[in-house]
């Protein structure tokens, strides 16, 4: 007989894997509905609001800037991010400790607040409403996670490693390209995954430093959930889940 600690967990996983889903299982079933308003499908099912998508502009351009800030932000917080972990794991010390609790604050402090930092200081470098800002805002966002996956990376790895390189003739660049990075290279990739993510996803940030200049894909959807909610936004939200989707598959079966 099964316990029924086991049975109870098994249930509680169900549970709340049904409520992850369920919202799923509502939008992409809207986003086929042949009304102008939000409303489940009936016997006819329709693709006019995915075709609205490539009609209205304003949806290819949010898509561009978003595909140029995610991209912008990654590169930037990996650069940094990567160099802050080797340079935090070469000191090894408490002053490392001290300058990783730093870098994290971007994930701890709550978004709202440092939303309004950015709003300040962007204004007096006129950087407000600019592709530039947005990928200096969202990098600083995406940093922590580089920094804590390149420095799990390299926590069990042996600085002698670059020191017996450098010993052999290496210079400081090549013993750190040919050594130290293809040790971190698992932590660079889950970083920049981390950090691409965390950009295209924004918005609370994007809210308070963007006006009309700059218009990425959530800000759109938020635009449009406060003008008109359109069974438009639920297409878009369709097609993001089935990238995801695709994405995660051709990762396992890579792994499997």
């Amino acid at each position: 007989m099964r316990d029924p600690g086991l049975r109870g967990s098994a249930f509680s996983g169900w549970v709340v894997l049904l409520f992850l889903v369920l919202p799923i299982a509502v939008v992409v079933p809207v986003s086929f509905t042949p009304e102008r308003f939000l409303s489940l499908p009936g016997a006819t099912w329709s693709l006019r609001h995915y075709q609205a998508l490539l009609d209205d502009p304003s949806w290819v351009e949010a898509l561009r800037d978003s595909l140029i800030v995610a991209l912008g932000a990654t590169a930037v917080a990996v650069a940094l991010g990567t160099a802050a972990a080797v340079g935090c794991w070469r000191i090894s010390s408490r002053l490392s400790e001290f300058i990783r609790l730093v870098m994290l604050l971007p994930i701890i402090v709550p978004a709202v607040v440092h939303a309004l930092g950015f709003y300040r200081a962007w204004v007096g470098f006129g950087l407000i409403d600019t592709h530039a800002g947005l990928i200096a805002a969202h990098a600083m966002k995406g940093m922590p996670y580089v920094l804590i996956t390149v420095s799990a990376a390299l926590a069990d790895f042996d600085q002698r490693l670059e020191m017996a390189a450098r010993s052999l003739g290496a210079s400081p660049a090549r013993a750190m390209r040919s050594v130290v990075l293809p040790a971190a290279r698992p932590g660079i990739l889950a970083g920049s995954a981390f950090a691409f993510v965390t950009s295209w996803d924004e918005l609370v940030v994007t809210l308070f430093i963007t006006g009309r200049g700059v218009i990425t894909l959530p800000r759109r959807i938020w635009d449009g959930v406060q003008d008109n909610i359109s069974p438009t936004v639920a297409a878009v939200a369709t097609l993001l889940i089935g990238v995801t989707l695709l994405a995660t598959l051709l990762l396992a079966r890579r792994r499997g």
